[in-house]
């Protein structure tokens, strides 16, 4: 699996513990703390995987899943939702905005990875990049 990781996402105890998590594991992350930061990053470094906070500031999360996903060359690329957005609905708009996987905060130290990793090779698994 590639390893670059884009995290956007505006909270620092999120960044740092989901950091920790995902190089302890052999990833490499870079962060932006909102959505135009991000838009920007990903844009000028394309990643592998994409870790989005719906909640943020100056542009939502959706707003920035939709800005993603109408670049080239990210269209093909995993991006996770990670949100504490955790209503009726509010999976499925992720989903809708071009997300291709959702996971509640707070995140689960014990899993989170691991989650990481089956969304990833599913998303690949379904655009026949295995």
């Amino acid at each position: 699996m590639s390893s670059r990781i884009l995290m956007i996402e505006d909270n620092e105890q999120n960044r740092y513990l989901a950091t920790f998590l995902l190089e302890r594991n052999g990833f490499q992350v870079e962060s932006a703390v909102d959505g135009a930061a991000g838009l920007r990053a990903a844009a000028s470094n394309p990643p592998d995987i994409i870790l989005l906070d719906i909640q943020l500031p100056k542009m939502d999360g959706h707003a920035v899943a939709r800005a993603l996903r109408e670049l080239r060359e990210l269209d093909r690329t995993p991006i996770i939702a990670v949100t504490s957005y955790a209503m009726v609905g509010d999976r499925e708009k992720s989903l809708a905005a071009g997300c291709d996987g959702y996971i509640e905060k707070p995140i689960d130290p014990e899993t989170f990875v691991d989650t990481i990793r089956d969304i990833v090779e599913q998303v690949r698994h379904i655009r026949g990049r295995t």
